[in-house]
């Protein structure tokens, strides 16, 4: 078995397809992911804190007010790109809103995805002490969160856009945090609507996790309907 640095040394190096620039209001985006970094700093730094009341105190205060000087913007109607690549079929789509490899969204970590080969992925994410679970692991949630993108990123790599149908994981050893996780991802084949997929999670050499994926193949009036169903919900909320 080679060492940690070794066989980091032999992955490719990723570059992810999709940037800002498929969008308009391009400066926008980019300040975005700018605040949603810092948020993410903030995440991470507050979690194991031990800051006085009083800092704490203004802190909120200054997020409360900025929090609600939001509001005094429209909220977006639509859904800019797509929110995860599972569905687009795309994996060169905009898709700086996901909750898992958005730039501009802070819960994301964000993870890094690029592919290997016509069926097949790679990629990367450091996981901060926003996310632990165990004492210095990865929760297993997030674990499993992550192998349903990188998962759903191979199935994009069909050209179907679809949906999650089963996610297996098997946890082989505790996933640590402030390290970074490499993903190897691959379509085993498909089957009609149903495409079958696997992947695995490494910390240096050391095996953490692997996962099996299926995923179904949905049409385009199906994601039609879920849109105009988001678009009422967003009404409710105006």
């Amino acid at each position: 078995m080679s060492d940690d640095k070794t066989a980091e040394r032999e992955r490719p190096e990723i570059v992810s397809p999709w940037d800002t620039t498929k969008e308009t209001n391009t400066g926008a985006w980019e300040q975005k992911r700018r605040l949603a970094a810092a948020m993410r700093l903030v995440m991470e730094r507050l979690v194991p804190s031990n800051a006085p009341e009083e800092e704490l105190r203004r802190a909120a205060e200054g997020l409360e007010r900025y929090a609600e000087a939001l509001t005094e913007h429209p909220r977006l109607k639509n859904i800019h790109g797509h929110p995860e690549s599972a569905t687009s079929g795309d994996v060169g789509a905009f898709f700086d809103q996901s909750p898992f490899i958005g730039l501009a969204n802070p819960l994301a970590p964000p993870i890094k995805i690029g592919k290997k080969g016509e069926q097949s992925a790679v990629a990367t994410v450091n996981f901060g002490s926003a996310y632990e679970g165990a004492p210095g692991c990865v929760h297993g949630g997030y674990v499993a969160g992550a192998f349903d993108e990188v998962l759903g990123y191979v199935n994009a790599l069909s050209g179907q856009g679809g949906m999650t149908g089963r996610l297996t994981i098997h946890f082989r050893s505790p996933t640590p945090l402030h390290t970074e996780l490499f993903f190897e991802a691959s379509i085993i084949r498909i089957e009609g609507r149903k495409i079958f997929t696997e992947g695995k999670l490494f910390a240096g050499d050391r095996l953490c996790a692997e996962a099996d994926g299926l995923f179904i193949s949905v049409g385009m009036e199906k994601f039609q309907e879920l849109l105009r169903q988001r678009e009422a919900m967003e009404k409710d909320r105006d």
